[in-house]
């Protein structure tokens, strides 16, 4: 088992071959009906894309990988006998716990970071990176599955990652958190495990939500019905070898309780997910699961409200500047302008990109610029870590 991970040196990030497999597989039993996930395991980029722009340091923070995570996994996967997969490839390339659609399956900006390697990513290389990395590890885990499922016993997903002890200067008291969604068969026994281990605190669906359509647990546990919970550890508790072993360990303990209880845990219950408005077909009636709140046309007409209530919102606070706006949300007044010529575009409606941006901006841009616009202020750089 190697060690050490966020502490490689850069030459051997960007040198080491990923070979044909952008993942990690650890054998284990198929029938014990467990397969653990870790999503966010390694910050190695390929050698092509350099650093992606970045400085070193930034590829050992936690924009690259969740730190520690790699080291969990596999000691609880080798605690157990069970079987994992881990991505071997950095977030920063491309994140296997988003969808497809999801507009951070790339990211541009983390954690107030332009990425530049990512910057104005065109669809071609989007689809490149989905091909040769995200596709093979999320097939692998569709592999995983079905080798579960022919064992005789439909496999509990657990997914490991883990947060940073603090968020923009305020730290978080949680040594554990799980995230889940609607399926509360693995979750709800884990959380009463953990919170059973004296002196932690225990976050349930902190400092995360598990609601996150399209992600790793949403495509292969969600949809397929099968049990699954995604597990958060601190990172400052598991940055080294020790810290690893004791959480592994740990969650090893906890596990085999929660396996061994018995119950509807490998049984396959579509039970449906929070992100969706419709009800999920087949799912049992008495699970709440959402029944479309509205016809189609008010939909639109609410969603039509709202974008010009938006629009409204940026004219009045010109004091807040487009940089300030990709900083925090990844996204300004350009983008929602840009966004708009698209949807005309698609209806067949000649819009150009000035009069977009006349329409959002409520004055031509340029008018805009002049009035409103400021100088960016010079920012320290952030220390790494």
């Amino acid at each position: 088992m190697r060690e050490g991970r966020g502490e490689r040196r850069l030459d051997t990030l960007l040198q080491e071959d990923l070979g044909d497999k952008p993942y990690r597989s650890i054998e284990g039993d198929a029938s014990l009906g467990l397969l653990i996930l870790c999503d966010h395991a390694e910050n190695i980029i390929p050698e092509a894309y350099g650093t992606l722009g970045l400085r070193p340091e930034d590829l050992h923070r936690h924009i690259a990988y969740d730190l520690g995570a790699a080291g969990v996994a596999e000691r609880l996967a080798e605690a157990l006998g069970a079987p994992a997969l881990l991505a071997s490839f950095s977030r920063l390339l491309i994140d296997p716990n988003r969808g497809l659609d999801d507009p951070t399956l790339v990211m541009q900006i983390s954690d107030g970071l332009i990425v530049p390697g990512n910057a104005g990513i065109d669809e071609a290389e989007v689809a490149a990176r989905i091909e040769r990395y995200y596709r093979p590890y999320h097939l692998a885990v569709e592999r995983a599955v079905e080798a579960g499922l022919a064992a005789g016993r439909p496999p509990v997903l657990l997914s490991m990652h883990s947060f940073t002890q603090a968020w923009k200067g305020v730290p978080r008291p949680w040594a554990i958190g799980v995230l889940w969604d609607k399926d509360p068969r693995l979750a709800l026994p884990l959380l009463e495990g953990l919170r059973a281990i004296p002196g932690i605190e225990v976050g349930d669906n902190v400092p995360y939500s598990g609601q996150l359509k399209g992600d790793t647990l949403y495509r292969h546990g969600t949809v397929r019905g099968l049990a699954h919970a995604l597990v958060e550890i601190r990172q400052d508790l598991i940055l080294g070898a020790e810290g690893q072993a004791e959480w592994a360990m740990r969650l090893a303990e906890v596990m085999r309780k929660v396996m061994s209880g018995g119950g509807p845990l490998h049984a396959i219950e579509l039970h449906g997910s929070h992100t969706d408005l419709a009800r999920v077909e087949g799912a049992a009636p008495d699970r709440g699961e959402r029944r479309p709140l509205m016809d189609e046309k008010t939909r639109v007409e609410l969603e039509a409200a709202a974008f010009r209530r938006l629009v409204e919102h940026f004219r009045e606070r010109t004091d807040v500047q487009n940089i300030e706006l990709m900083e925090l949300a990844g996204f300004c007044r350009n983008c929602l302008s840009g966004w708009y010529q698209e949807a005309a575009a698609e209806k067949g409606v000649a819009l150009s990109k000035d009069e977009a941006r006349e329409i959002v901006y409520g004055m031509p841009y340029e008018a805009w610029k002049a009035k409103f616009q400021t100088e960016a202020p010079a920012k320290p750089r952030k220390r790494a870590g």
